[in-house]
C-alpha cells in the first residue's frame, strides 16, 4: 500500500510539467526549458558535489558522452517540445500523446532478447491507433485556417516529444544495465547536472529567439514555476518513484505511470475550467486500455516464463 501511495504522489508531481507552460504562458518553450533545468542543475549540485571525486574515477569518456545526449533528449529537447505542444495544442492533447510512452518503449524493445513479441501486443497497438485517431480528430477536426495550423503544429510537437522521451527511456535503461558502480539515483543526479550545463547554453538562444519585455511580477512567476517544477517534479517526484520501484513488482510499477497522465489531464481540465470533450473522453479510454493491455501482455509473458522455469526444475 505504501508503494502505491508513492506511485500516486510521483504521478501527481510529474503531472505538473504539463500545466506549467500554461501558467507561465508569457514565456516561450526555450525559456521554460532553460529555467527549469538550470534550477534542476543547481538543486542537484550540492548532492553531487559530495561524491564528485568518485564519479570522476568511475565514469569514463563514453559514460560522460552518454550523459550528455541522454540529458539533451530526455530533458532539454523533450521539455522544449512538450512546452510548445501545450502552448499550441493544449494540456489534454499533449498529455494523451505522451501517455503512449509505455507502449512506444515496448515496441522499440520488442526485438530485444526475451521481449514480448509484437503479435501479443496487437490489441495494445490497435487501441493505441484508435486513441491517436481520437486525439487527432479532437485537435484538428473542427479547426480551419490559422487554428488548424496551430493545432497541427502542437500535435506534431507532442509526437516529437514522445519520440524524444522514448529514445531517452530506452537508452537510459540500457545504460543503467551496463553501469556496475553507479546507482540509478547517482545517474539521475548526474543527468541533472548535465542538464543544468546545457541550460546555460540554451539561455542566450532563448534571449535571442524568444525576446521578451515582461513585468517584474511575470519574471517572479517564471522563476517560481521553474524552481517549483525542478524541485517537485524532477527531484522529489523522481525520489518517490525510486522508492516505489523498490516496494512494488515491475508489472505493478508499470501501471503507476498512468497516474502521471491522469493528473496531467485533471490539472489541464481544472485550469481550463471545463469537462473533456467526447473525443477526448474516448481518447482517454483508448489510451488507458492500450497501456493496460500492454502491461497485461508483459504479465502473461512473465507467467509463461515462470511456468517454464518450474517445469525445468
Amino acid at each position: 500500500m505504501v508503494g502505491v501511495v508513492y506511485g500516486i504522489l510521483a504521478g501527481a508531481l510529474w503531472g505538473l510539467v504539463f500545466v506549467t507552460p500554461r501558467i507561465a504562458s508569457a514565456f516561450g518553450p526555450l525559456q521554460l526549458a532553460a529555467g527549469r533545468y538550470l534550477a534542476y542543475g543547481l538543486f542537484s549540485a550540492p548532492l553531487v558535489w559530495r561524491h564528485w571525486g568518485r564519479y570522476r574515477r568511475e565514469l569514463g569518456r563514453e559514460e560522460w558522452i552518454a550523459l550528455c545526449w541522454l540529458s539533451f533528449l530526455g530533458n532539454m529537447l523533450y521539455y522544449v517540445l512538450l512546452a510548445a505542444a501545450v502552448q499550441l495544442g493544449g494540456v489534454a492533447m499533449t498529455s494523451l500523446v505522451i501517455a503512449f510512452l509505455p507502449v512506444a518503449v515496448t515496441i522499440i524493445g520488442s526485438r530485444d532478447e526475451g521481449a514480448v513479441p509484437l503479435r501479443q501486443l496487437a490489441p495494445s497497438l490497435i487501441l493505441s491507433l484508435a486513441g491517436v485517431l481520437c486525439i487527432g480528430w479532437d485537435a484538428l477536426g473542427d479547426a480551419n485556417g490559422h487554428a488548424f495550423v496551430t493545432q497541427a503544429a502542437g500535435l506534431l510537437c507532442a509526437f516529437c516529444a514522445l519520440g524524444s522521451w522514448t529514445t531517452f527511456a530506452v537508452g537510459n535503461s540500457r545504460w543503467l544495465a551496463r553501469l556496475e558502480r553507479v546507482s540509478g539515483h547517482d545517474w539521475s543526479l548526474l543527468i541533472g547536472i548535465m542538464s543544468g550545463a546545457q541550460a546555460l547554453v540554451v539561455v542566450p538562444l532563448a534571449l535571442i529567439f524568444e525576446p521578451t519585455t515582461q513585468s517584474t511580477e511575470a519574471w517572479w512567476l517564471f522563476m517560481a514555476v521553474c524552481s517549483g517544477v525542478a524541485l517537485l517534479s524532477s527531484i522529489v517526484g523522481n525520489g518517490l518513484w525510486n522508492r516505489m520501484s523498490r516496494l512494488l513488482p515491475l508489472t505493478m510499477a508499470g501501471q503507476m505511470i498512468l497516474f502521471e497522465t491522469l493528473f496531467a489531464l485533471l490539472y489541464g481540465f481544472l485550469w481550463d475550467r471545463r469537462w473533456p470533450s467526447i473525443f477526448e473522453g474516448l481518447a482517454i479510454v483508448f489510451v488507458l486500455a492500450s497501456v493496460l493491455s500492454c502491461l497485461a501482455a508483459h504479465r502473461l509473458r512473465g507467467d509463461e516464463a515462470d511456468t517454464l522455469v518450474h517445469a525445468h526444475d
